[in-house]
């Protein structure tokens, strides 16, 4: 017995409103599958925000993701409606109707005034990252063929950041994640990054503190993130392709409380006191044959 098109649309939304309650139900039974600042098993999310402008970027994101979907699902159901209430029928004869200027309005008008939804909280980003605010500490970052310098500019600290071997690891390392000498940071604090190359056009992307800029030699990019109270660990990679290696140019950023932060000052002035040339590729190269 066919049904008719309201019935059927009715237990299509139904269908659509019973997932969607499964999905949050699931969610919030299962807290563990909130996201670290670190790339999980089969993560469909972003990662967890950290800092205002991460928090401030992913509930665009969220919210895009809204709109988006909203759109979608009254585009796919507008299009379940035509195909069966226009669908061919014996003895009816199609509409020959070529215009209607009050559908034409609404179709011009309402995107206009979703686009314009979305600019607002897109241009307050935007105006956030690029507005200079008073720093606590600035760094300089280099990337490098196929590893990064970090460069504490008001400590003369400077060192080389290369990957750590899969042979090498240790116990709770990472894979092609974890390196030998991570980007240490005091928590709770607002950086300023410089960021510029060496060789050809790398990416500095750390994606739980909301950072992606383009490392280019001969220019020094910037931007500014806050790191927020607690230790902990935020990772990220080059984020644009760089040669043979690009895989292998892990980043990883370490906030440590303000005490361990200067202790470890302290013995990075000594270990890296005589760091004026750049260490050997730790990363073997593949064969070019």
């Amino acid at each position: 017995m066919r049904q008719d098109f309201p019935t059927f649309l009715r237990c299509w939304f139904k269908n659509i409103h019973c997932m969607s309650l499964g999905v949050f139900i699931a969610l919030i039974s299962f807290p563990n599958l909130t996201f670290a600042s670190e790339p999980k098993p089969w993560q469909m999310d972003l990662q967890e925000p950290a800092g205002i402008i991460a928090s401030k970027a992913t509930d665009l994101h969220n919210f895009l993701l809204i709109v988006i979907t909203l759109i979608s699902v009254f585009v796919l159901g507008l299009l379940i409606y035509v195909c069966i209430k226009f669908r061919e029928k014996p003895g009816v004869k199609p509409s020959k109707t070529s215009h209607n200027t009050i559908i034409e309005i609404i179709w011009t008008v309402v995107p206009v005034l979703i686009l314009v939804v979305i600019a607002v909280p897109s241009f307050k980003l935007l105006y956030l990252t690029e507005t200079d605010k008073p720093v606590d500490m600035v760094i300089k970052v280099t990337g490098n063929q196929w590893y990064w310098n970090y460069e504490y500019p008001d400590q003369d600290v400077s060192f080389d950041s290369y990957m750590i071997a899969e042979a090498d690891l240790k116990e709770n390392q990472k894979r092609m994640l974890d390196v030998d000498n991570p980007l240490v940071v005091p928590e709770g604090t607002r950086i300023k990054f410089l960021i510029t190359g060496n060789d050809v056009m790398h990416s500095f992307f750390v994606p739980s503190l909301a950072l992606q800029v383009y490392s280019i030699a001969g220019r020094i990019n910037e931007l500014w993130t806050e790191v927020p109270v607690g230790k902990k660990k935020y990772y990220g990679q080059c984020n644009q392709i760089c040669g043979v290696n690009h895989a292998y140019m892990p980043i990883v950023i370490q906030a440590l409380p303000k005490d361990e932060y200067d202790k470890w000052l302290s013995e990075a002035k000594v270990k890296f006191a005589n760091n004026t040339n750049l260490e050997p590729n730790k990363i073997a190269l593949l064969d070019k044959e």
